[in-house]
């Protein structure tokens, strides 16, 4: 690991998912203790693919089954579901933080996002692990491949990066998740929606630290940040965004109705 760049490329390049949270957890943990450069001449290349195993199989959204909460089979998907997007934040937070490596931010910048990549590696443990305590496995059912869509979009522009993944993707999370941990104790898996307390609150951090660096990078341009992100994500998101919205919690995190209220017709959760 020669730097935090080459060590964040070297966990979206593993594709034995034990080494991609080990790595992704041991690049962060040398930055946060400074015993890292930002980056070196020798740095792994940052991959256009994060590494995977052979499963699970990714296909078309529409095509992934949806089942209801109340089975153990409609648990077990729906912990799929999470722990599929939970390795793809981890990515999405590593790619972040290689790819954009030569922005013009301060290293605090690289300080929230490798914070971002160690949780996202607890959070897919502990679903990985909650899977495995009801007998399935990451991998045993289909998944869909649109978040990384997302980064691969963004690619080139940080700002958008910064306004598509946690001011859209990871908000919504704290959209539809308090249903979810509801739903799981309604069922008596409290167990699973522990796990999802968990995840909710960390989500909130990640969110904030969007949204931090998106009202920087616009302080700098000199634009209005509720404006600039509807203009990003006209150009770069594709679909409209989903009501209803968990307006408080989005607003402890920095993201204000403001931003995105205009974008859609919408109800308070």
């Amino acid at each position: 690991m020669r730097s935090l760049r080459d060590g964040a490329a070297l966990a979206i390049r593993a594709s034995d998912l034990d080494l991609k949270a080990d790595l992704a957890q041991e690049a962060a943990r040398r930055w946060s203790e400074r015993r890292l450069s930002l980056r070196s001449p020798l740095d792994t290349p940052v991959p256009v693919r994060p590494g995977r195993p052979e499963k699970p199989e990714l296909i078309p959204p529409q095509r992934v089954p949806r089942r209801a909460l109340t089975t153990l089979r409609g648990r077990i998907a729906l912990l799929h579901a999470i722990a599929h997007i939970e390795l793809n934040a981890v990515d999405l937070a590593l790619d972040i933080v290689a790819r954009f490596a030569t922005e013009r931010v301060p290293n605090s910048f690289f300080d929230g996002w490798m914070r971002v990549a160690f949780e996202e590696a607890k959070h897919f443990r502990l679903v990985r692990n909650r899977l495995r305590d009801l007998g399935a496995e990451y991998g045993d059912l289909p998944a869909h491949d649109g978040l990384w869509q997302a980064a691969h979009d963004t690619r080139n522009d940080l700002t958008a990066r910064l306004a598509v993944v946690p001011l859209i993707l990871e908000a919504r999370g704290l959209d539809v998740t308090p249903a979810l941990q509801e739903k799981m104790r309604q069922s008596g898996d409290d167990a699973s929606a522990a796990i999802l307390d968990i995840i909710y609150e960390d989500e909130k951090g990640h969110v904030a630290v969007g949204a931090k660096w998106f009202r920087f990078l616009c302080a700098r341009e000199g634009k209005d940040p509720a404006r600039a992100f509807q203009d990003l994500v006209r150009a770069n998101f594709r679909g409209p965004l989903k009501a209803p919205f968990n307006d408080v919690a989005r607003a402890e995190a920095g993201l204000t109705p403001s931003f995105y209220r205009s974008m859609t017709a919408s109800v308070n959760i």
